[in-house]
């Protein structure tokens, strides 16, 4: 009967490259769910902007959705400036600033307004 040693611990050297490893698949992980998240916000802009007209008005659209007239204002301008090139780009349109400053603290009592305050993404460091 021979006894098993266990293997050796990894190497500093392993430790840092499966550390790593980790980290990217966690920064790729949260680059897919942001393009995920910017495509709902388009699809969301698009929602709000036929609810418009269907309503009538930024105002009751805003009262029957229960929304702000900010948050609707500013999915009105993800939709009027970010429909043509959702695709194409990584969100810049869209982090540009066109919601207006105080829309995501004057929103904040709404949950369903929650997305306007999106982070912008960071660039992944390699």
């Amino acid at each position: 009967m021979t006894s098993q040693t266990p293997e050796k611990s990894p190497s500093r050297k392993q430790k840092l490259q499966e550390k790593q490893r980790r980290q990217l698949a966690v920064v790729d992980t949260v680059d897919k769910a942001e393009a995920k998240l910017r495509k709902a916000e388009a699809e969301l802009a698009e929602a709000v902007a036929e609810a418009v007209e269907v309503f009538g008005s930024e105002l009751d659209a805003a009262d029957e959705l229960e929304l702000s007239v900010d948050a609707i204002r500013h999915f009105l301008d993800i939709a009027e400036g970010g429909a043509d090139d959702a695709d194409d780009t990584d969100g810049a349109g869209e982090a540009a600033g066109n919601a207006p400053a105080g829309a995501s603290a004057k929103a904040g009592s709404k949950p369903k307004a929650e997305t306007e305050a999106a982070p912008e993404p960071e660039p992944a460091v390699v």
